[in-house]
């Protein structure tokens, strides 16, 4: 994992407990997890929008006078 071993890992969350504290650190695994979840979802769906024309509605989205 990008050549960090557990060494690196526990000085890191050490380093990170100092700055932010033990109180803060839920409120950051939340909006960490939220940002992941969302990028998650994001790259999951297609952002494409159809604009092709529902049965009965010409191409402006006007209903068709017959």
């Amino acid at each position: 994992m990008f050549g960090l071993g557990t060494t690196e890992l526990i000085i890191i969350l050490v380093l990170v407990m100092v700055i932010f504290g033990a109180g803060k650190l839920p409120d950051i695994g939340n909006a960490l997890g939220k940002g992941i979840r969302n990028f998650k979802k994001s790259v999951e769906h297609d952002d494409e929008i159809d604009i092709t024309p529902k049965e009965g509605e010409d191409a402006d989205g006007d209903k068709k006078k017959e």
